[in-house]
């Protein structure tokens, strides 16, 4: 599986950036797909969380104002970024949890990374 992140940059507190990410390669089914996010100095951190039916989870921080949105068709995910805060400077993940057998009707889950994208929010 590959993935490909796009979008990012450097914005005003205030402002909006949309991520992108596509995933190609793979022949099994891609669970929940995800964005993470990686301040300097900090640990990995989820910002936000798509079910393949659709179900969303955020992290408290962004919650209101970041959101993540999905197409199973394309397999690819976006992550609509508003209100930004210098807070918010990071580089962002895009993850993919990948079903890759079932064991006694139980997927075994491999994750997958895209290269990262630098957001950048300034004051």
């Amino acid at each position: 599986v590959q993935l490909v992140g796009s979008g990012g940059g450097e914005v005003q507190a205030g402002g909006s950036l949309r991520l992108s990410c596509a995933a190609s390669g793979s022949t099994f089914r891609i669970d929940h797909m995800n964005w993470y996010r990686q301040a300097p100095g900090k640990h990995r951190e989820l910002v936000a969380s798509i079910s393949r039916s659709g179900s969303t989870n955020y992290a408290d921080s962004v919650e209101g104002r970041f959101t993540i949105s999905r197409d199973n068709a394309k397999n690819t995910i976006v992550l609509q970024m508003n209100s930004l805060r210098p807070e918010d400077t990071a580089v962002y993940y895009c993850n993919a949890e990948v079903c890759v057998k079932t064991v006694q009707a139980m997927c075994v889950i491999d994750d997958y990374w895209d290269q990262g994208t630098q957001v950048t929010v300034s004051s």
